[in-house]
Protein backbone atom coordinates (compact mmCIF):
# COMPACT_ATOMS: atom_id res chain seq x y z
CA UNK A 1 0.00 0.00 0.00
CA UNK A 2 2.81 2.11 0.97
CA UNK A 3 4.53 1.79 -2.45
CA UNK A 4 0.93 2.68 -4.06
CA UNK A 5 1.22 5.73 -2.23
CA UNK A 6 4.79 6.53 -3.23
CA UNK A 7 3.97 5.66 -7.13
CA UNK A 8 0.87 8.06 -7.18
CA UNK A 9 2.48 10.65 -5.99
CA UNK A 10 5.67 10.47 -7.92
CA UNK A 11 3.11 10.32 -11.47
CA UNK A 12 2.76 13.76 -10.70
CA UNK A 13 6.29 14.76 -9.61
CA UNK A 14 9.37 15.41 -11.84
CA UNK A 15 13.00 14.29 -10.33
CA UNK A 16 16.58 14.87 -11.80
CA UNK A 17 18.48 11.50 -11.80
CA UNK A 18 21.64 10.77 -12.70
CA UNK A 19 22.45 7.30 -13.55
CA UNK A 20 26.44 6.48 -13.64
CA UNK A 21 28.67 3.16 -15.18
CA UNK A 22 29.05 0.91 -17.56
CA UNK A 23 31.80 -0.50 -19.92
CA UNK A 24 30.00 -4.04 -20.31
CA UNK A 25 26.73 -4.73 -21.71
CA UNK A 26 25.86 -6.47 -18.27
CA UNK A 27 25.90 -3.04 -16.19
CA UNK A 28 24.52 -0.67 -19.54
CA UNK A 29 21.40 -2.51 -20.59
CA UNK A 30 20.14 -2.66 -17.00
CA UNK A 31 20.82 1.06 -16.59
CA UNK A 32 18.82 1.65 -19.72
CA UNK A 33 16.04 -0.40 -18.60
CA UNK A 34 16.23 1.61 -15.07
CA UNK A 35 15.72 4.79 -16.94
CA UNK A 36 13.01 3.66 -19.05
CA UNK A 37 11.08 2.55 -15.90
CA UNK A 38 11.70 5.94 -14.00
CA UNK A 39 10.24 7.74 -17.24
CA UNK A 40 7.18 5.26 -17.27
CA UNK A 41 6.31 6.27 -13.76
CA UNK A 42 7.34 9.63 -13.51
CA UNK A 43 7.25 11.18 -17.17
CA UNK A 44 8.34 14.67 -16.70
CA UNK A 45 11.97 13.45 -14.91
CA UNK A 46 15.49 14.21 -15.97
CA UNK A 47 18.19 11.68 -16.50
CA UNK A 48 21.97 11.93 -16.91
CA UNK A 49 23.76 9.23 -17.67
CA UNK A 50 27.66 9.89 -16.81
CA UNK A 51 30.27 7.12 -18.64
CA UNK A 52 33.46 6.31 -19.57
CA UNK A 53 34.90 8.15 -22.49
CA UNK A 54 35.91 5.73 -24.93
CA UNK A 55 33.63 2.84 -23.45
CA UNK A 56 30.41 1.44 -25.31
CA UNK A 57 28.40 3.20 -23.13
CA UNK A 58 29.03 6.39 -24.90
CA UNK A 59 27.61 4.95 -27.42
CA UNK A 60 24.42 2.54 -26.35
CA UNK A 61 23.01 4.82 -24.36
CA UNK A 62 22.65 8.08 -27.23
CA UNK A 63 20.81 5.26 -29.51
CA UNK A 64 18.25 4.68 -26.32
CA UNK A 65 17.61 8.09 -26.49
CA UNK A 66 19.25 9.41 -23.02
CA UNK A 67 21.99 12.11 -22.89
CA UNK A 68 25.28 11.16 -21.47
CA UNK A 69 28.08 12.24 -20.44
CA UNK A 70 31.92 11.23 -20.48
CA UNK A 71 34.35 10.74 -17.77
CA UNK A 72 38.19 10.50 -18.70
CA UNK A 73 38.67 7.52 -16.39
CA UNK A 74 39.99 4.17 -16.57
CA UNK A 75 40.60 1.07 -14.40
CA UNK A 76 43.74 -0.68 -13.05
CA UNK A 77 45.48 -2.97 -15.40
CA UNK A 78 45.95 -6.52 -14.13
CA UNK A 79 48.66 -7.17 -16.41
CA UNK A 80 52.40 -6.68 -16.70
CA UNK A 81 52.93 -5.95 -20.36
CA UNK A 82 54.85 -1.77 -20.95
CA UNK A 83 51.26 -0.43 -22.03
CA UNK A 84 49.14 -1.99 -19.00
CA UNK A 85 52.22 -0.22 -17.12
CA UNK A 86 52.32 2.89 -18.11
CA UNK A 87 48.59 3.35 -17.83
CA UNK A 88 48.41 2.44 -14.68
CA UNK A 89 51.36 5.33 -14.18
CA UNK A 90 48.39 7.70 -15.81
CA UNK A 91 46.01 6.04 -13.17
CA UNK A 92 46.32 7.98 -10.44
CA UNK A 93 46.03 11.50 -12.52
CA UNK A 94 42.95 10.07 -14.25
CA UNK A 95 40.74 9.40 -11.12
CA UNK A 96 41.66 12.94 -9.85
CA UNK A 97 41.21 14.90 -12.69
CA UNK A 98 37.16 12.37 -12.87
CA UNK A 99 36.82 13.19 -9.73
CA UNK A 100 36.53 16.83 -10.18
CA UNK A 101 35.03 16.17 -13.70
CA UNK A 102 32.20 14.08 -11.85
CA UNK A 103 31.49 17.03 -9.02
CA UNK A 104 30.49 19.58 -11.56
CA UNK A 105 28.49 17.65 -13.14
CA UNK A 106 26.71 16.63 -10.52
CA UNK A 107 26.96 20.85 -8.78
CA UNK A 108 25.08 22.07 -12.48
CA UNK A 109 22.95 19.11 -12.91
CA UNK A 110 21.44 18.98 -9.06
CA UNK A 111 20.38 15.86 -9.19
CA UNK A 112 17.69 14.28 -6.27
CA UNK A 113 19.94 11.05 -6.32
CA UNK A 114 22.32 9.11 -8.24
CA UNK A 115 22.61 5.89 -9.00
CA UNK A 116 25.47 3.28 -9.92
CA UNK A 117 25.41 0.63 -11.92
CA UNK A 118 29.00 -0.45 -11.67
CA UNK A 119 31.68 0.20 -14.45
CA UNK A 120 34.68 2.68 -14.19
CA UNK A 121 32.59 5.83 -14.31
CA UNK A 122 30.67 5.12 -11.57
CA UNK A 123 33.25 5.54 -8.74
CA UNK A 124 34.05 8.99 -8.87
CA UNK A 125 30.37 10.16 -9.57
CA UNK A 126 28.84 8.79 -6.22
CA UNK A 127 31.80 9.03 -4.23
CA UNK A 128 31.24 13.17 -5.51
CA UNK A 129 27.60 12.67 -4.87
CA UNK A 130 28.56 11.60 -0.78
CA UNK A 131 30.69 14.24 -0.65
CA UNK A 132 27.92 16.58 -1.52
CA UNK A 133 25.34 14.77 0.43
CA UNK A 134 23.37 13.66 -2.16
CA UNK A 135 21.62 9.84 -1.79
CA UNK A 136 22.99 6.95 -3.74
CA UNK A 137 21.81 3.84 -4.61
CA UNK A 138 23.77 1.12 -5.66
CA UNK A 139 22.76 -1.74 -8.94
CA UNK A 140 25.18 -5.03 -8.54
CA UNK A 141 24.00 -7.67 -10.95
CA UNK A 142 26.63 -10.12 -9.83
CA UNK A 143 26.61 -12.79 -7.16
CA UNK A 144 30.05 -11.45 -6.35
CA UNK A 145 30.46 -7.91 -5.93
CA UNK A 146 32.49 -5.83 -7.72
CA UNK A 147 35.98 -3.65 -6.14
CA UNK A 148 33.99 -0.19 -7.20
CA UNK A 149 30.63 -1.21 -5.51
CA UNK A 150 32.30 -2.70 -2.42
CA UNK A 151 34.21 0.44 -2.29
CA UNK A 152 30.88 2.74 -2.72
CA UNK A 153 28.81 1.02 -0.67
CA UNK A 154 29.84 2.57 2.66
CA UNK A 155 27.98 5.36 2.34
CA UNK A 156 25.68 4.64 -0.18
CA UNK A 157 21.64 4.26 1.01
CA UNK A 158 20.53 1.85 -0.39
CA UNK A 159 21.75 -1.94 -2.45
CA UNK A 160 19.62 -3.21 -5.30
CA UNK A 161 21.03 -7.26 -5.41
CA UNK A 162 20.37 -9.86 -8.07
CA UNK A 163 21.10 -13.27 -5.58
CA UNK A 164 21.26 -14.11 -2.22
CA UNK A 165 23.81 -14.11 0.56
CA UNK A 166 24.82 -10.70 -0.59
CA UNK A 167 25.66 -9.93 2.82
CA UNK A 168 29.11 -11.06 2.76
CA UNK A 169 30.43 -8.44 0.65
CA UNK A 170 27.61 -5.59 2.20
CA UNK A 171 25.48 -4.38 4.68
CA UNK A 172 22.38 -6.40 5.82
CA UNK A 173 20.50 -3.53 6.29
CA UNK A 174 21.06 -1.89 3.15
CA UNK A 175 20.17 -4.55 0.78
CA UNK A 176 17.11 -5.47 -1.23
CA UNK A 177 16.96 -8.33 -3.44
CA UNK A 178 15.23 -6.77 -6.51
CA UNK A 179 17.06 -9.56 -9.49
CA UNK A 180 18.39 -7.92 -12.58
CA UNK A 181 16.20 -5.57 -14.93
CA UNK A 182 16.17 -7.64 -18.45
CA UNK A 183 14.37 -7.01 -21.46
CA UNK A 184 10.81 -7.23 -21.35
CA UNK A 185 9.90 -9.24 -24.72
CA UNK A 186 10.90 -12.19 -22.94
CA UNK A 187 8.10 -13.03 -21.19
CA UNK A 188 5.04 -14.71 -22.25
CA UNK A 189 7.97 -16.70 -24.90
CA UNK A 190 4.72 -19.42 -25.60
CA UNK A 191 2.64 -16.81 -27.51
CA UNK A 192 6.01 -16.46 -30.24
CA UNK A 193 6.54 -20.11 -30.88
CA UNK A 194 4.83 -20.25 -34.56
CA UNK A 195 6.58 -16.88 -35.40
CA UNK A 196 9.71 -17.94 -34.25
CA UNK A 197 10.09 -21.32 -36.16
CA UNK A 198 9.21 -19.82 -39.14
CA UNK A 199 11.72 -16.61 -38.45
CA UNK A 200 14.30 -18.99 -38.49
CA UNK A 201 13.19 -21.60 -40.73
CA UNK A 202 12.97 -24.64 -38.04
CA UNK A 203 10.88 -27.60 -38.90
CA UNK A 204 8.12 -29.00 -36.34
CA UNK A 205 9.86 -31.97 -35.32
CA UNK A 206 13.61 -30.36 -34.66
CA UNK A 207 14.89 -29.61 -30.87
CA UNK A 208 16.50 -26.27 -31.06
CA UNK A 209 19.73 -25.72 -29.12
CA UNK A 210 20.47 -22.02 -28.98
CA UNK A 211 24.21 -21.22 -28.33
CA UNK A 212 25.57 -17.68 -26.62
CA UNK A 213 28.65 -16.11 -26.34
CA UNK A 214 27.98 -12.33 -26.27
CA UNK A 215 27.22 -10.07 -29.16
CA UNK A 216 31.60 -10.73 -29.92
CA UNK A 217 31.06 -13.89 -28.88
CA UNK A 218 33.23 -16.55 -26.98
CA UNK A 219 36.34 -18.01 -29.10
CA UNK A 220 36.33 -21.11 -26.60
CA UNK A 221 32.87 -21.91 -27.07
CA UNK A 222 32.87 -21.40 -30.68
CA UNK A 223 36.21 -23.62 -30.93
CA UNK A 224 34.67 -26.17 -29.07
CA UNK A 225 31.23 -26.71 -30.84
CA UNK A 226 33.46 -26.02 -33.83
CA UNK A 227 35.84 -29.25 -32.87
CA UNK A 228 32.79 -31.27 -32.62
CA UNK A 229 29.62 -29.85 -34.84
CA UNK A 230 29.88 -34.02 -36.52
CA UNK A 231 28.17 -35.00 -33.55
CA UNK A 232 24.54 -33.27 -34.68
CA UNK A 233 25.40 -34.14 -38.30
CA UNK A 234 21.95 -35.54 -39.21
CA UNK A 235 19.86 -35.47 -35.94
CA UNK A 236 16.70 -33.58 -35.23
CA UNK A 237 18.63 -31.15 -34.15
CA UNK A 238 18.64 -27.39 -35.22
CA UNK A 239 21.48 -25.16 -33.71
CA UNK A 240 21.04 -21.29 -33.63
CA UNK A 241 24.52 -20.09 -33.10
CA UNK A 242 25.49 -16.72 -31.84
CA UNK A 243 29.23 -16.67 -33.02
CA UNK A 244 29.90 -12.70 -32.86
CA UNK A 245 31.07 -10.06 -35.23
CA UNK A 246 34.15 -11.31 -35.04
CA UNK A 247 34.25 -14.71 -35.61
CA UNK A 248 31.49 -14.79 -38.02
CA UNK A 249 33.22 -14.92 -41.71
CA UNK A 250 35.98 -17.56 -40.70
CA UNK A 251 32.99 -19.67 -39.53
CA UNK A 252 30.59 -19.58 -41.93
CA UNK A 253 33.69 -20.51 -44.20
CA UNK A 254 33.94 -23.40 -42.74
CA UNK A 255 30.42 -24.16 -42.46
CA UNK A 256 29.93 -24.54 -45.94
CA UNK A 257 32.89 -26.47 -46.46
CA UNK A 258 31.57 -29.29 -44.10
CA UNK A 259 27.48 -28.97 -45.33
CA UNK A 260 25.96 -28.99 -42.15
CA UNK A 261 22.39 -27.90 -42.98
CA UNK A 262 20.97 -28.21 -39.63
CA UNK A 263 23.59 -26.05 -38.26
CA UNK A 264 22.72 -21.79 -38.41
CA UNK A 265 25.36 -19.33 -37.79
CA UNK A 266 24.35 -15.50 -37.18
CA UNK A 267 26.55 -13.04 -36.09
CA UNK A 268 24.52 -11.25 -33.85
CA UNK A 269 20.60 -12.62 -33.18
CA UNK A 270 18.48 -9.30 -33.12
CA UNK A 271 15.04 -11.34 -32.53
CA UNK A 272 16.05 -13.05 -28.92
CA UNK A 273 12.88 -13.05 -27.83
CA UNK A 274 12.32 -15.77 -30.86
CA UNK A 275 15.57 -17.31 -29.99
CA UNK A 276 14.49 -17.95 -26.72
CA UNK A 277 10.93 -18.96 -27.67
CA UNK A 278 11.82 -21.53 -29.94
CA UNK A 279 14.96 -23.10 -27.20
CA UNK A 280 14.74 -26.53 -26.02
CA UNK A 281 18.18 -25.71 -24.66
CA UNK A 282 20.58 -23.10 -24.10
CA UNK A 283 24.53 -22.70 -24.44
CA UNK A 284 25.54 -19.57 -22.63
CA UNK A 285 28.56 -17.66 -20.76
CA UNK A 286 27.96 -16.58 -17.10
CA UNK A 287 27.29 -12.62 -17.44
CA UNK A 288 25.22 -11.39 -14.68
CA UNK A 289 22.56 -10.34 -17.64
CA UNK A 290 22.54 -13.68 -19.08
CA UNK A 291 21.69 -15.66 -16.03
CA UNK A 292 18.72 -12.61 -15.75
CA UNK A 293 17.15 -13.50 -19.09
CA UNK A 294 17.95 -17.14 -18.72
CA UNK A 295 16.01 -17.29 -15.42
CA UNK A 296 13.48 -15.24 -16.46
CA UNK A 297 12.59 -17.00 -19.25
CA UNK A 298 12.77 -20.32 -17.48
CA UNK A 299 14.88 -21.90 -20.29
CA UNK A 300 17.27 -25.00 -19.29
CA UNK A 301 20.95 -24.38 -19.81
CA UNK A 302 24.45 -25.00 -20.24
CA UNK A 303 26.77 -22.51 -18.55
CA UNK A 304 30.20 -21.99 -19.68
CA UNK A 305 31.74 -19.06 -17.28
CA UNK A 306 34.43 -16.72 -18.77
CA UNK A 307 37.89 -17.28 -17.19
CA UNK A 308 38.96 -13.97 -18.10
CA UNK A 309 36.70 -11.72 -15.81
CA UNK A 310 37.54 -10.60 -12.19
CA UNK A 311 37.18 -12.18 -9.66
CA UNK A 312 36.24 -15.10 -11.66
CA UNK A 313 32.39 -13.91 -10.86
CA UNK A 314 30.50 -15.75 -13.88
CA UNK A 315 31.60 -18.92 -12.48
CA UNK A 316 30.43 -17.86 -9.04
CA UNK A 317 26.91 -16.28 -11.14
CA UNK A 318 26.63 -20.21 -12.90
CA UNK A 319 26.96 -22.03 -9.37
CA UNK A 320 24.17 -19.66 -8.01
CA UNK A 321 22.23 -21.78 -10.32
CA UNK A 322 23.39 -24.92 -10.40
CA UNK A 323 23.58 -24.77 -6.37
CA UNK A 324 19.69 -24.82 -6.98
CA UNK A 325 19.37 -27.61 -9.65
CA UNK A 326 18.84 -24.82 -12.25
CA UNK A 327 21.75 -24.96 -14.80
CA UNK A 328 24.56 -27.19 -15.79
CA UNK A 329 28.30 -26.19 -15.59
CA UNK A 330 30.99 -27.09 -17.81
CA UNK A 331 34.30 -25.51 -17.70
CA UNK A 332 35.83 -22.96 -19.94
CA UNK A 333 38.41 -25.90 -20.99
CA UNK A 334 35.80 -28.54 -21.79
CA UNK A 335 34.03 -26.70 -24.45
CA UNK A 336 35.02 -29.84 -26.95
CA UNK A 337 32.57 -31.50 -24.58
CA UNK A 338 29.22 -28.94 -24.71
CA UNK A 339 26.84 -30.53 -27.69
CA UNK A 340 27.64 -34.30 -26.57
CA UNK A 341 26.75 -32.53 -22.93
CA UNK A 342 23.48 -31.00 -24.79
CA UNK A 343 22.64 -34.02 -27.02
CA UNK A 344 22.52 -35.94 -23.68
CA UNK A 345 20.62 -33.36 -21.76
CA UNK A 346 17.82 -33.02 -24.67
CA UNK A 347 17.11 -37.04 -24.29
CA UNK A 348 16.33 -36.25 -20.27
CA UNK A 349 13.36 -34.97 -20.28
CA UNK A 350 12.41 -35.12 -16.68
CA UNK A 351 15.90 -33.26 -16.17
CA UNK A 352 15.26 -31.10 -18.83
CA UNK A 353 11.51 -30.10 -16.99
CA UNK A 354 13.37 -29.93 -13.45
CA UNK A 355 15.94 -27.55 -14.46
CA UNK A 356 13.62 -25.26 -16.39
CA UNK A 357 11.39 -25.20 -13.49
CA UNK A 358 14.12 -24.37 -10.81
CA UNK A 359 15.43 -21.54 -13.33
CA UNK A 360 11.90 -19.97 -13.67
CA UNK A 361 11.56 -19.95 -9.88
CA UNK A 362 14.51 -17.59 -9.43
CA UNK A 363 13.47 -15.44 -12.55
CA UNK A 364 12.70 -11.71 -10.93
CA UNK A 365 10.11 -9.93 -13.96
CA UNK A 366 9.62 -6.78 -11.50
CA UNK A 367 12.93 -6.25 -10.58
CA UNK A 368 13.20 -3.11 -12.63
CA UNK A 369 9.98 -1.23 -10.95
CA UNK A 370 11.38 -2.71 -7.88
CA UNK A 371 14.64 -1.26 -7.81
CA UNK A 372 13.16 2.20 -9.15
CA UNK A 373 10.40 2.08 -6.05
CA UNK A 374 13.58 2.13 -4.19
CA UNK A 375 14.77 5.28 -5.98
CA UNK A 376 11.68 6.58 -4.97
CA UNK A 377 11.60 5.88 -1.69
CA UNK A 378 15.31 7.48 -0.82
CA UNK A 379 14.04 10.47 -3.07
CA UNK A 380 10.98 10.77 -0.72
Amino acid sequence: MLVQQYIKILKMSTYKIIISGGGTGGHIYPAIAIAKKILEISKDSEILFVGAKGRMEMEKVPEEGFEIVGLNVVGIQRSMSINAILKNIKFPFLLLKSFNHARKIIKDFQPNIVVGVGGYASGPTLRMAHSLKIPTLIQEQNSYAGLTNKWLSKKTKKICVAYENMNQFFETNKLVLTGNPVRKDIENLDAKLLDAKTYFKVSKNEKVILVLGGSLGAKSINEGILNSIDTIKDQPIKLLWQVGKRYFDSIENQLNQINIPNVKALAFIKRMDLAYSLADLVISRAGALSISELTLAGKPSILVPSPNVSEDHQTKNAMSLVNKSAAILVEDKDTDSLLRTALDLLKQENQLNTISKNAKKMGKPNASEDIVNEIFKLIS
